[in-house]
């Protein structure tokens, strides 16, 4: 996957996050954090320094995990990213 597509993916991504609304404690905590490393991944892309630490894939891993039933789109564009950068190496 291509940075161009990688971006865009985050940022559906992001959309996605912020349209959100029925999620309980552990999840609204785990789309801050997503929402943190989203805003953090596409301004490092800008700069043109890799997309993320072990610590973001971590908790992408944690997201697809807790929404995989309840929130299917969101897992969905999670899962992309995460073979994406995995594919790039990071």
């Amino acid at each position: 996957m291509d940075e161009q597509g990688l971006r865009k993916l985050l940022e559906q991504l992001h959309s996605e996050i912020e349209h959100t609304q029925s999620v309980d404690d552990k999840g609204r905590e785990l789309l801050q954090d997503l929402g943190n490393d989203i805003r953090e991944l596409l301004a490092r892309s800008d700069d043109k320094q890799p997309y993320a630490e072990r610590g973001v894939m971590d908790r992408m891993d944690e997201s697809v995990r807790h929404f995989e039933i309840t929130h299917p789109t969101l897992t969905n564009i999670l899962s992309k990213i995460m073979e994406g950068l995995s594919n790039a190496g990071i």
